[in-house]
């Protein structure tokens, strides 16, 4: 899979495709499923296919501090992508000012038909593009490339989608989000130092920043690891700001049960296995201890029946 990550990067073998656009936010089944509609497509053409993503999402652009929560940034986006799709590009446009003010009109010539010279486009039933959002499939219908609508992907009877996946990841309903994901719902990142107030107090934690401005989750998790051994490793987890501590900034802090190697620098997924409690306060670091050893046995509890 090609990772193009503007216009300027295009080049002629580029062009001439079949493509969809969106954020795929979570590549969830929902976008799995539209995917093999566009391979259909693909192979029929015998022609590549292309995936049109931007950074930031435009909602994280338009209204930053009440976008949606992030399922995946945009790493664990193209892990996913590659991982469980089989497409040949993907092109990341910077959805900036200037991007923002394109006319959907302008958006389907500059980029679609000149830069790409789309030959087929599949869409979700709810895309609309362009300045104010002008744009939607009636209008992509005018231009010189056949455009198909995404076929609604249902399960227990209700669309799936990425806000569906967020009210449920809300709700700490781990089964049903991997059932909505094809997978199990995990946040990526590379370990890095963080205060070591964990070690201090006999709790070591493997810090990792989740390059979000809103997580889909906060509170105290059982956890497994993977990436670090070649089976995954398991732990309590804290997602959020760590009040206890008067933190600010939105940290992934693992403590691995009975593991005490050097790790920095490893990229790892977290995955989610159930929810303990909210986040607290506590008046002083004994009492953060005494309940960190009471997530921790509940952890080991919980973890011991997976």
């Amino acid at each position: 899979m090609e990772f193009i990550r503007s216009i300027s990067q295009l080049r002629k073998h580029h062009q001439n495709c079949v493509a969809t656009i969106g954020n795929f936010d979570g590549v969830h089944l929902g976008h799995q499923a539209l995917l093999k509609q566009l391979a259909t497509k693909a192979t029929e053409l015998q022609l590549p296919m292309l995936v049109m993503i931007f950074e930031p999402q435009p909602q994280e652009f338009f209204i930053p501090d009440q976008a949606p929560a992030r399922l995946t940034r945009l790493r664990e986006k193209l892990i996913a992508l590659r991982r469980y799709t089989n497409i040949d590009k993907v092109l990341c446009l910077n959805f900036n000012k200037k991007f923002a003010a394109l006319t959907a009109e302008d958006f389907i010539e500059q980029i679609l038909v000149k830069s790409l010279k789309i030959q087929h486009l599949v869409i979700g039933d709810d895309f609309r593009f362009g300045q104010k959002r002008k744009g939607d499939f009636n209008l992509l219908k005018n231009y010189g490339f056949s455009v198909e609508n995404s076929h609604t992907f249902k399960i227990d009877e209700q669309r799936v989608s990425s806000t569906r996946i967020r009210q449920t990841l809300k709700q700490a309903n781990f089964q049903l989000a991997s059932k909505l994901l094809g997978r199990s719902f995990t946040i990526g990142g590379r370990i890095a130092y963080g205060k070591q107030l964990g070690r201090k107090i006999g709790f070591p934690t493997a810090n990792i920043a989740i390059h979000r401005r809103i997580s889909p989750l906060h509170g105290i998790f059982a956890v497994k690891i993977h990436g670090i051994t070649e089976k995954p490793l398991v732990g309590a987890a804290n997602i959020g700001t760590n009040p206890a501590v008067n933190g600010k900034n939105l940290l992934l802090e693992v403590h691995i049960f009975d593991f005490d190697k050097n790790i920095y620098g490893h990229y790892v997924e977290v995955e989610f296995i159930q929810k303990i409690r909210d986040e607290e306060n506590f008046p002083n670091l004994e009492h953060l201890k005494q309940k960190i050893e009471l997530d921790v046995k509940i952890a080991k509890q919980i973890l011991s029946l997976y």
